[in-house]
């Protein structure tokens, strides 16, 4: 197994394997930007025609999110409490994250959203412990000129990379692709933040009636659906376990 280098994290216990997820909408039931943008932002009709644009149209995802973002005025601190009010986690998640790190499986989380809300709704829904091992990569959050981020219209998105994503996943995923000997690499998504990181892992989890489910039905992307982590726990462990193979994981929507 190759070893572990400041920028390949994961690789630091020499797993078997390595778990790659999103955030909003996967690990938790409710999608905490879409939750901001429609009920303090533009609302649920304009961001479901931004994202039909991203899917359908090709605009690059970055655009449509800062639209949605722009329409949130609430100071951040506001924010926050809100969401930790209103998002609710996968139920499954909480046991599978504890079946990983007793089986040396890193979970590194790759968001689209901001890391303030990830680390905040992570410590209060699965614990600082369990959350303090998980490593978080997305986008930051920064002050508007002249305000703090806590002022009314104060704060503002900042992307990881200059991409048309925002964050392009893919960038944090293929340098352990290319690795001769590495471990097996899964990732589970629901939406179009997600499409970047889609055709990267050996098997892509896809959540059932999402955005991330018609892209890989349309370009031909291997994938297996999920409802919810226990879907995702069965079929990690057997593979990790040597019980079955990504291919034969890679079911589709069956």
């Amino acid at each position: 197994m190759a070893a572990a280098t400041p920028s390949l994290p994961a690789l630091r216990t020499k797993p078997k394997a390595i778990f790659f997820t999103d955030f909003d909408g996967t690990i938790t039931l409710q999608d905490s930007n879409d939750w901001m943008t429609d009920n303090l932002g533009f609302g649920v009709e304009l961001r479901k025609q931004n994202n039909k644009e991203v899917l359908f149209d090709g605009r690059p995802f970055r655009d449509a999110f800062q639209d949605m973002l722009d329409s949130v005025t609430k100071p951040f601190d506001e924010c926050i409490q809100l969401l930790l009010q209103n998002v609710q986690l996968d139920p499954a998640f909480k046991e599978f994250a504890s079946w990983c790190r007793a089986n040396n499986v890193p979970i590194v989380v790759l968001s689209g959203g901001m890391q303030p809300v990830i680390r905040a709704l992570l410590a209060h829904l699965v614990g600082e412990e369990e959350a303090a091992v998980m490593q978080i990569v997305s986008n930051d959050v920064k002050a508007r000129p002249g305000k703090s981020i806590n002022d009314e219209n104060g704060w503002d998105i900042e992307y990881h990379d200059d991409s048309s994503f925002g964050h392009d996943k893919s960038l944090e995923i293929r340098p352990y692709a290319a690795l001769s000997d590495r471990p097996v690499m899964f990732y589970a998504g629901d939406g179009v933040s997600d499409f970047s990181a889609a055709k990267e892992t050996d098997l892509l989890f896809a959540k059932a009636g999402r955005d991330l489910v018609t892209y890989c039905e349309t370009e031909n992307v291997p994938f297996t659906v999920f409802h919810d982590f226990s879907n995702i726990h069965k079929i990690v462990a057997d593979v990790v376990e040597g019980k079955i193979t990504v291919q034969q994981a890679a079911t589709g929507s069956k």
